[in-house]
């Protein structure tokens, strides 16, 4: 056996290490079990903002794939009743082929001569031949049609299916749309719930301080403009939305997000606009901020971010973001990207 060797004493080196080792573990540990600080009113509000300020990009994405994605199944819907129709044509043609065919299937069996040479009348057989050989020309066009139409009804078919699994990626895009904008929106709200009453009560003290600041306080009912014709149906639309909430991806009746107000307010004029930003930007004759009249929508940031209407008078009207209400606003309290007119 073995002797029990004593263990060797660790160097004054090796002490040194491990003592400052421990000590800067105990200092990490105390600084680890600090709270953070917490941050101030208006360092959640600037945060909140910008968390809603970055909501819009996706919610326009998510307006844009859930349009794509609803013109596609209109499209895939008709398709398939097209299909059905074509189906249906079909069987009537089946139908009529069928006897036909098995008059065919049970003569086909002997030859012409040989029937010919049995039959007890010749000329009765001949005639009933002729009638035959027409018959047949008959059954070859009518299988031609057939024919043309399985392959319309296969195309048809195919064409359907790749329209619905388009339909399902836009559906599938719009859904990581949707959690993208939730995720920034409980951030938000996540960031609100941190403020105590107090806190809460100089927060909401301080955007109301900013409305007024803006003129956003003292809107009219309505509108008493200087519009006329469709645009001053739309503004109309558009005023008695005022105080409604704003909502991601709604177009109404009880609460908008901004492409949904100006899409709205234009349908009630008759005009049919398209459902996002961006598409609205493309779609409008642009004019340059000089030119605005009321009525006209107006772009800020991008052609894809932000819009609203333009009331006359420097001001605008629009549907701002989650936790606001349809307002209006001086056009400059926004970066002026464009205008266009619908």
């Amino acid at each position: 056996m073995g002797a029990h060797r004593r263990p060797k004493s660790p160097g004054r080196a090796r002490i040194t290490t491990l003592s400052f080792a421990a000590g800067a573990f105990t200092l990490l540990s105390a600084q680890s079990g600090q709270a953070e600080p917490k941050p101030t009113v208006e360092e959640v509000r600037a945060e909140v903002e910008e968390l809603y300020e970055e909501a819009t990009g996706p919610t326009e994405e998510y307006n844009a794939a859930r349009e794509r994605q609803r013109g596609l199944q209109e499209e895939a819907d008709k398709a398939q009743d097209e299909a059905a129709r074509q189906q249906q044509e079909i069987n009537e043609l089946r139908d009529r082929i069928g006897p036909l065919a098995a008059e065919q299937y049970r003569n086909g069996g002997i030859d012409p001569s040989v029937q010919l040479a049995l039959s007890a009348d010749p000329d009765e057989y001949l005639r009933e031949a002729e009638l035959a050989d027409r018959v047949g020309h008959r059954q070859a066009s009518a299988l031609s049609v057939l024919q043309g139409k399985q392959r319309e009804l296969a195309q048809q078919r195919k064409e359907t299916s790749a329209k619905l699994r388009e339909a399902e990626e836009f559906r599938t895009a719009a859904a990581e749309k949707k959690n993208e904008v939730q995720a920034k929106l409980t951030e938000a709200r996540q960031l609100l719930n941190s403020l105590t009453a107090e806190e809460r009560v100089r927060l909401d003290a301080a955007e109301e301080r900013d409305a007024a600041e803006a003129g956003t306080s003292d809107a009219a009912d309505s509108y008493d403009g200087p519009a006329s014709g469709r645009a001053k149906a739309a503004l109309d639309f558009a005023y008695a939305q005022l105080g409604k909430p704003y909502e991601w991806g709604a177009t109404g009746p009880d609460s908008f997000d901004c492409s949904g107000l100006t899409g709205a307010a234009w349908s009630a004029a008759g005009v049919s606009l398209p459902r996002t930003v961006k598409q609205q930007y493309d779609a409008g004759r642009k004019v340059g901020q000089a030119d605005m009249q009321p009525g006209d929508i107006i772009y800020w940031y991008n052609d894809t971010q932000h819009n609203g209407m333009y009331v006359g008078d420097g001001k605008a009207i629009h549907a701002p973001r989650t936790g606001k209400n349809v307002e209006i606003v001086p056009v400059d309290s926004m970066p002026f990207y464009a205008a266009s007119r619908p």
